[in-house]
């Protein structure tokens, strides 16, 4: 037997038990905004542009790994508690708490690398979001235990997040940040989703999240005010011609997502209620996000 074949079977194998902890739903489905970002201050992408693109999805796809893998270390107590994640967790999976805080320091260090040949400001915002993820994640600080707190870190966050990408061609200016405001107030609403989803597991550890302090129909209302919110202001960008016109029409997409949150309500706000309408609108604010880059390149 070849024994140059042990050793790199067991790193295929040690590199297979990675990447099975990382959340690669929510990490493919937070490259949409920073993208989006890239798109309005591109407006007519060139040659020159593809290399700065490639550098921020690299970047972003390693600081989102990032952003989730710190919060999974720093709940794994919590985590192994909650019956819904316990059997998901990185330790089930044969990576052990020092390896995973080693390849998480190592995946920001990574990142901010890669963001620092985007420029000064672009590496400034990256590390601004990872300064956030840090004071919501560490027990330390546990942002994520202080009600309104942990949505107004969600709140920066999704404005940073856009403007990553916005801030590779344009400077920060006031046509950025309201286009912005809107991904912030999807960003803040989507987290209130996943609090109530996460409600159970959270009470039982006594985690002082917006849901178990205010209640899960409480912040479920607030959810879907912010998200009727975002779509009022991307209405209002339309009719300034912040955004182009056209996409006003996909404003009727909340009639959609509303009558989902209804039904999920009606049915109930268990875990795999709320986990089914975030699938579901996921895939409307996809459809957003497409008609967005079509809109502006044929305007």
């Amino acid at each position: 037997m070849n024994s140059s074949v042990l050793p790199n079977s067991a790193a295929k194998a040690s590199a297979l038990r990675y990447l099975s902890c990382l959340r690669l739903e929510d990490i493919l489905v937070l490259q949409g905004s920073p993208l989006l970002g890239a798109a309005f201050a591109m407006r007519s992408p060139e040659m020159q542009d593809l290399a700065p693109l490639a550098i921020l999805i690299a970047a972003n796809v390693v600081l989102m790994a990032h952003v989730f893998m710190l919060n999974d270390w720093a709940g794994l107590t919590a985590d192994l508690a909650d019956p819904n994640k316990a059997a998901s967790v990185f330790t089930a999976r044969g990576v052990g708490s020092r390896e995973m805080a080693a390849v998480t320091t190592g995946l920001l260090v990574l990142s901010l690398l890669l963001f620092s040949r985007l420029g000064p400001i672009t590496f400034g915002l990256s590390l601004a979001i990872a300064i956030l993820s840090a004071l919501y994640s560490l027990p330390r600080f546990n942002w994520k235990g202080r009600p309104l707190l942990n949505s107004a870190a969600h709140l920066i966050g999704g404005v940073l997040h856009f403007l990553l990408g916005y801030s590779l061609h344009d400077a920060i200016d006031r046509r950025g940040l309201a286009i912005a405001a809107f991904f912030a107030l999807i960003f803040a609403a989507g987290h209130l989703t996943q609090e109530i989803r996460d409600y159970a597991g959270d009470a039982a550890n006594a985690i002082r999240t917006n849901a178990v302090i205010f209640g899960p129909r409480r912040t479920f209302a607030a959810s879907v005010i912010l998200f009727a919110l975002a779509h009022a202001l991307l209405l209002l960008l339309t009719l300034e011609g912040a955004l182009p016109r056209a996409l006003a029409a996909v404003v009727v997409l909340f009639a959609i997502q509303l009558h989902l949150s209804l039904e999920t309500l009606k049915e109930g706000l268990t875990y795999a209620n709320v986990s089914r309408l975030q699938s579901r609108y996921r895939v409307l604010y996809a459809v957003v996000g497409v008609a967005m880059v079509v809109a502006l390149y044929a305007a």
